[in-house]
């Protein structure tokens, strides 16, 4: 059987008893499973910080920001509440993307394939680096690239000139419309969000959108099947996305972790808060006052699970510098500027492999 032509669904629903072998990880970045259970139970322990961000409410607006700048400061990463996108349109892009996976045929789901060779082509795929990782990986002595427990339909949302419904699914029939309507929703948030953001660093409110320029979205809807050995696999290895902001959604299943203080913590389901993700870009224009939050996805034997990233990001032509206001002779730049193109052609020759591709641009790396 050739399992690298297979979908990972297909996979998990033919009843295989035994993970193929490039979907095995490396032994150093298995997660610590056991029966299915993460061996450390975080239930009692902190977790991402929860923040009512008051429908962005002037009145409350300090408040926020202070609480946004410690979440951004200890975690790179924070849950929002009250946000003003409409609970229905959580549930419905939650369900449209859940139908895509589990009601639509396989032959029409492969005519939305995206293509192999192309890193982050719009469609349905299930893998998403460039060819050449793997002769890299072979050439550094490392093992070849290890596939992911997941597939996924990534979507091209903004700017409007990207955006063409027809190349998604038309089933269900409401499909194309939640899709459009959550990226308008999803581009005002994380304006606002990037406006608190530069407050509670003390910069002018626009600061960090006017160096992000126009947003370049994508809205991936990832779907992990169940898998027969949760303990030998990732459903999304550990990385740090590469843009400027990420808005996730997740089912009730779980299964998102985030690195903190030297261990991998659970990222609790949360069916109407969105989890804000800090992540490359915004790392370099805040001069590492911020990081980006580094993150991987596990998988377990039972239940599948169902995520919705949308990504915002800097159109490929623009060069990402740190902010003039946050640098000085007692705080000299940290990074070197990058063209936010040259960078995504790293990320994905590559691969993510923790943070490695934003730590090769410290000034004194």
């Amino acid at each position: 059987m050739d399992f690298q032509m297979m979908r990972v669904q297909s996979l998990s629903e033919g009843g295989i008893a035994e993970v193929p072998a490039q979907y095995i990880q490396p032994p150093e970045e298995r997660p610590p499973i056991s029966d299915d259970l993460t061996i450390i139970d975080n239930s009692d322990e902190e977790n991402v910080p929860m923040i009512d961000v008051f429908g962005f409410d002037s009145e409350q607006r300090d408040t926020v920001c202070k609480l946004i700048g410690d979440a951004c400061a200890q975690w790179g990463a924070f849950h929002i509440t009250n946000h003003g996108v409409p609970f229905e349109l959580l549930d419905q892009i939650r369900g449209v993307g859940l139908s895509f996976f589990k009601d639509c045929p396989d032959k029409d789901k492969l005519k939305y394939a995206c293509d192999p060779n192309s890193p982050a082509s719009q469609g349905y795929g299930s893998k998403m680096l460039r060819p050449e990782a793997e002769a890299e990986a072979e050439a550094e002595a490392e093992t070849s690239t290890v596939l992911d427990w997941r597939d996924y339909f990534d979507h091209h949302t903004l700017p409007l000139s990207r955006r063409d419904p027809s190349r998604w699914p038309h089933f269900p029939s409401n499909y194309r419309q939640v899709v459009a309507h959550y990226s308008d929703e999803l581009k005002l948030v994380a304006q606002k969000l990037l406006g608190l953001i530069s407050e509670s660093l003390g910069l002018p409110t626009s600061c960090i959108e006017d160096a992000v320029g126009e947003f370049y979205q994508n809205i991936t809807i990832s779907y992990y099947p169940a898998c027969p050995q949760p303990h030998l696999t990732l459903g999304l290895q550990s990385h740090s996305d590469m843009g400027a902001i990420t808005l996730l959604i997740q089912d009730h299943v779980g299964g998102l972790q985030i690195f903190k203080d030297s261990r991998w913590i659970t990222v609790h389901p949360q069916s109407h808060a969105i989890l804000v993700i800090l992540a490359d870009q915004m790392e370099i224009i805040t001069n590492g006052k911020y990081r980006s939050a580094q993150h991987r996805a596990i998988t377990n034997s039972s239940s599948p699970r169902l995520s919705v990233a949308t990504f915002h990001d800097p159109a490929k032509t623009v060069k990402i510098s740190p902010a003039f206001e946050l640098t000085s002779n007692s705080s000299p730049p940290k990074y070197r500027e990058v063209k936010y193109g040259d960078y995504v052609s790293s990320w994905y020759t590559k691969g993510p492999k923790g943070k490695r591709n934003i730590d090769a641009l410290l000034i004194n790396s």
